[in-house]
């Protein structure tokens, strides 16, 4: 292999030779051995427009010359068609503040500008990296703002596999409008209800749960570009913040405007902790689901076995024939994922000191991880999992019938402790209650049907 020598303020560093990267990325990289995960696609874009951004905004403000600056947009737009992104080689967590990641940003839209101005790689003295790619920028801007646009690209794709589970839940909820069940408080039976109207349940919880996460997109529409280091837009030209902020917002396709308080958008993450607690909250509701498909499904015969689930794949390697809820239990392991992410964001949101939180990769790669499992999976859960459940009508029916509990729907016409005696016995002599009511007279099969309706 080739290799060149790049210079930064610390001296020369040994940078393969068709690298686009330079001296900062090549020291990041022999230290930042972290998750082994190179940026997210998603940041690396979002980055990308930020610095087009930016170079729009200092060509129209006459702070760089134009020959620079085309290049410079130039180089970006090559980057956002696919090109060069191997390019962007530091791990997902890096230097406090994300540093290490704008620094490799930085070179390698250089030197591929470099290279449109035919130029060698590194002969940063016609462009170079913090000059003129960084110019009116700081990592403490440049990051927070792409966090933002990076998880509002995600949600873009999240919460339309949300709204996929809503329709599949809903469809069940009318489904199921029938079937009545035994309804369950602290695992034991309680009166009757429908498995339309358990499934309507969650059909509400999940849709409050996706109407807090897209209210929490609003906060993250709103950016930290042109604060620069402190939050008070040192060594910005005057107009540059709202040029390049509307640049950013027309490139991306997304509703940003400037932060109203520039020195807030550095210190606090509330914007990011925000939507990751709603993200946490919304798994804690698809998780109780999944739980509840699974004991529901549980069987087929030593279980509630209410539920019949699809087969995706053989259940065991051992058992022929078994069918597990597998689906449900991936579920359940991404919905652990992302209240462990949430965690992480929670510590790093109150872990930053004085005017800037420099927490923010992690912060980053854990809202980013939330949501891909959920846009990636969602979709596979509802279709091959929740619109492929059936009702064991009879099974469910055996319950109610054979429940002792039912006698609560009695206790108006009968009294409680007339309602207690009966159901003592019913668990005594293993008579329904119906059988026990009927015998003694107490009320009609016509009359008992008329309280389950």
């Amino acid at each position: 292999m080739k290799f060149r020598l790049d210079q930064d303020s610390l001296g020369k560093v040994k940078i393969p030779a068709d690298a686009y990267y330079g001296a900062f990325t090549g020291r990041a990289i022999n230290q930042y051995h972290v998750t082994g995960n190179k940026a997210h696609k998603n940041l690396i874009e979002a980055f990308v427009m930020i610095k087009r951004s930016a170079a729009v905004a200092n060509m129209k403000t006459k702070a760089i010359d134009a020959k620079r600056g085309k290049a410079i947009v130039s180089a970006c737009d090559k980057i956002l068609s696919g090109k060069f992104t191997e390019q962007f080689v530091v791990d997902m967590i890096n230097s406090g503040a994300g540093t290490a990641f704008n620094m490799n940003s930085n070179e390698v839209i250089s030197n591929v500008a470099l290279e449109i101005l035919h130029k060698k790689k590194g002969q940063y003295e016609f462009l170079h990296p913090n000059d003129h790619v960084n110019m009116s920028q700081s990592s403490n801007d440049t990051y927070p703002t792409a966090m933002h646009v990076a998880i509002l690209m995600n949600l873009k794709e999240t919460i339309p596999a949300v709204e996929i589970l809503i329709k599949s839940l809903s469809k069940k909820a009318k489904e199921f409008a029938s079937f009545k069940k035994i309804g369950r408080t602290h695992l034991m039976d309680a009166l009757p209800i429908t498995l339309g109207s358990e499934f309507a349940a969650y059909t509400t919880s999940i849709t409050k749960a996706k109407n807090n996460l897209v209210a929490a997109q609003k906060e993250l529409q709103n950016v930290a570009l042109g604060g620069t280091a402190v939050g008070n837009g040192a060594n910005t030209p005057k107009g540059y913040r709202k040029i390049a902020i509307a640049e950013l917002s027309k490139i991306s396709k997304l509703k940003l405007k400037p932060e109203p308080d520039m020195q807030f958008s550095l210190q606090s993450k509330y914007p990011v902790a925000n939507a990751s607690g709603a993200l946490r909250n919304l798994a804690l509701e698809i998780g109780k689901i999944a739980n509840d498909i699974r004991l529901m499904a549980s069987g087929p015969i030593a279980g509630l076995a209410e539920l019949g689930i699809p087969a995706v794949h053989a259940g065991s390697s051992i058992m022929p024939g078994k069918v597990n809820p597998s689906l449900a239990e991936c579920m359940n392991m991404i919905c652990f994922n992302i209240i462990g992410n949430d965690t992480a964001v929670s510590y790093a949101a109150q872990g930053g000191q004085f005017e800037l939180n420099v927490m923010l990769p992690g912060m980053l790669k854990s809202v980013l991880e939330s949501t891909d499992m959920l846009k990636n999976f969602l979709p596979i859960f509802s279709a091959n999992l929740i619109d492929g459940l059936t009702a064991n009508k009879q099974k469910l029916q055996e319950n109610i019938e054979n429940s002792p509990v039912i006698v609560t729907l009695l206790t108006p016409k009968i009294g409680y402790l007339k309602s207690a005696e009966l159901f003592k016995e019913s668990l005594k002599t293993g008579k329904t209650i119906r059988e026990l009511v009927v015998s003694k007279k107490l009320m009609t099969n016509k009359e008992i049907d008329s309280l389950f309706r």
